[in-house]
């Protein structure tokens, strides 16, 4: 039995005649990545070249070129190791919110561990960037059909949205089922849930909300489906990229597997510049502006009613 969610009825912000959509950033750094974690083992991350800053670094300038905040998912781990950079993160205007402590699945965790996890995290946050740390991304979109609890969970810990989702069919992540908008998992708390954006072709949902996809796929198929949800959809996108995405100069980690490599590795000297035009071609601001979660104050008019839904794709 596909679960039942609960859709949240949005009015999309509009600038300049234009769908704005959230911009998003996993903080991370190339260690922490799934794609190559049979290489590089967590008790040897210490001992990894940090380059999570100075990539990061490189991400602000981008968006402060092109007027845009974004929300910045940034992992416990780093954020204890670079203060400094939590807190310009803060200064420039963007939203900080919680990638979990340390990069641990949240499929691989019971309800204790994961709310262990992420309590850690948003003190953490709080602590070092002096704000309410209000949204949780999953590392490798690891919230689905069999770990709903994590929903409740998330709600509990003071959360107020979730962008755990990913509603396609990947080896080791994805939803398919799952609403392409955004949605309430439970009717027991109001906390939201917003997937990553795909297309709707047929009967499958097609990835196009950044990430390796943005990387490995030419930028006019990305710019193509954006602007289909945009404009025939009517309903904002929600996008993400990693700071290690766009350093071509980071260390290439010996004894990949071929699929790994080409996922990790391909068009890392391509992504700066697509980015570029990615922030330019659309409107962007940070995903709790775009969203306006429910149990946080709000700017926008955005809410019409809620609508059951129980279909895959939404």
């Amino acid at each position: 039995m596909r679960p039942e969610f609960v859709a949240k009825a949005l009015v999309p912000i509009r600038h300049g005649g234009r769908v704005v959509n959230a911009m998003s950033v996993d903080v991370e750094d190339f260690f922490h990545v799934q794609a190559l974690a049979g290489a590089i083992d967590p008790a040897g991350w210490e001992a990894q070249p940090r380059r999570v800053e100075a990539n990061t670094e490189r991400l602000l300038e981008l968006f402060a070129a092109a007027g845009v905040t974004a929300t910045f998912f940034t992992l416990g781990w780093v954020a204890e190791r670079h203060r400094p950079l939590v807190r310009r993160i803060v200064a420039a205007g963007h939203e900080l919110a919680s990638h979990g402590s340390d990069h641990r699945r949240a499929d691989a965790q019971g309800p204790d561990g994961f709310r262990a996890d992420i309590r850690r995290a948003k003190r953490v946050l709080e602590d070092i960037g002096g704000v309410r740390v209000a949204g949780y991304r999953a590392p490798t979109f690891s919230i689905g059909s069999a770990n709903l609890w994590a929903f409740d969970v998330l709600a509990e810990e003071g959360y107020a949205y979730s962008s755990s989702v990913y509603p396609v069919k990947r080896d080791f992540y994805g939803m398919p089922e799952a609403p392409r908008g955004a949605f309430f998992p439970s009717p027991h708390h109001r906390l939201e849930e917003y997937p990553i954006t795909t297309l709707r072709v047929g009967a499958r949902n097609w990835p196009c909300g950044g990430g390796g996809f943005f990387r490995l796929l030419p930028y006019a198929l990305t710019r193509a489906a954006l602007r289909r949800v945009n404009a025939f959809e009517g309903r904002p996108a929600i996008f993400y990229l990693h700071p290690w995405e766009i350093d071509p100069a980071q260390p290439r980690v010996p004894g990949l597997a071929t699929k790994a490599r080409l996922r990790h590795y391909l068009n890392l000297d391509k992504t700066a510049a697509r980015l570029a035009r990615l922030l330019v071609d659309f409107a962007w601001d940070r995903v709790d502006r775009v969203f306006s979660p429910s149990a946080l104050p709000s700017a926008h008019s955005g809410h019409l009613g809620d609508t059951i839904l129980n279909c895959p794709g939404d």
